[in-house]
């Protein structure tokens, strides 16, 4: 699926990374989310790799990368790692595109490490906090997962790795516009990796961090005022998984000033399921830096919301 791109491990400070690089260009950083690899972004990163240099890693613990060496599954942990990453293959600014769990990487960075995010591109999610704050009975039973996998005591552990197989079925094709959108080769690298307990673990303890420490950092940031000051982009599904519409933009506006965004007909996986529009529109965002950079005219952001 990569077959233009080098893969290694990367050995760094808060763990060793399964990564991806390809392409050149300016540097841009694409975050997976759960439960995959990052196999998620096989359809759109040969064509970014035309014109960026794109490093693709599994996220800590998931994949083929290491648990934190810490066991610190916060999202400004792993937020550092990425930094980390980036500087390690020499880029002190990049752009970073996350879907799903991904996403929740992506922005934290941007609020973390702001002299290091050029652009921010988030697919199919809001912040942590407003998710919870959002939290109803309806939207409980759509994103179930949220309360189960953050269970204590291994109680998800030992129920997801009675059965991974059909655990991990289940949840990919229920949240597909179209069942059978997954690349069988993509799918296949999924279930690779989620049987392994480790990652199971891991998952977990990314939801478990979800509900807790990140739910606390976002807090924190809301109260003294901190705002992402990149460019944002933000992209939803219209089949998302939420179980209750809400304004997108709407809530990226109380986190940054510059957010644009739109809806594509796809189910939750964006960058499989709708891997042209996703591209084009990334394409059209990450364009406006470069004209910029350039001293080129910024006109692509005209088709954005």
């Amino acid at each position: 699926m990569f077959e233009k791109f080098a893969s290694e491990m990367v050995a760094l400070p808060g763990g060793d990374l399964m990564v991806a690089t390809g392409g050149s260009g300016p540097p841009l950083l694409l975050l997976h989310g759960y439960p995959e690899t990052h196999a998620a972004w096989h359809r759109v990163a040969p064509e970014l790799a035309a014109r960026f240099t794109v490093v693709i890693p599994d996220l800590p613990g998931y994949g083929d990368s290491s648990a934190p060496h810490d066991g610190d599954y916060s999202k400004r942990a792993m937020a550092r790692t990425m930094a980390d990453l980036m500087a390690a293959r020499g880029f002190d600014r990049f752009a970073v595109a996350g879907h799903d769990r991904g996403g929740r990487v992506a922005y934290r960075l941007a609020l973390d490490h702001p002299d290091r995010i050029t652009r921010l591109a988030v697919l199919d999610m809001v912040p942590t906090l407003d998710m919870w704050e959002m939290m109803d009975a309806d939207m409980a039973l759509a994103v179930y997962h949220w309360l189960f996998l953050a269970q204590p005591d291994g109680l998800p552990e030992a129920v997801i790795g009675a059965g991974p197989d059909e655990y991990l079925l289940r949840t990919v094709r229920g949240w597909c516009a179209d069942p059978d959108a997954i690349d069988p080769a993509a799918f296949e690298e999924y279930r690779r990796c989620f049987r392994k307990p480790g990652v199971i673990h891991a998952v977990c303890e990314d939801y478990r961090a979800g509900a807790g420490i990140d739910r606390k950092h976002d807090a924190a940031d809301r109260e003294v005022g901190r705002r992402i000051s990149c460019p944002v982009l933000a992209l939803w599904a219209s089949h998302g998984t939420d179980g209750r519409p809400y304004d997108t933009l709407e809530i990226w506006r109380r986190w940054a000033d510059d957010v644009t965004g739109r809806e594509i007909a796809s189910g939750h996986f964006l960058p499989e399921e709708a891997p042209g529009a996703v591209l084009a529109t990334l394409l059209s965002f990450l364009d406006r830096q470069t004209r910029c950079m350039t001293g080129g005219e910024d006109t692509a952001g005209e088709q954005l919301m």
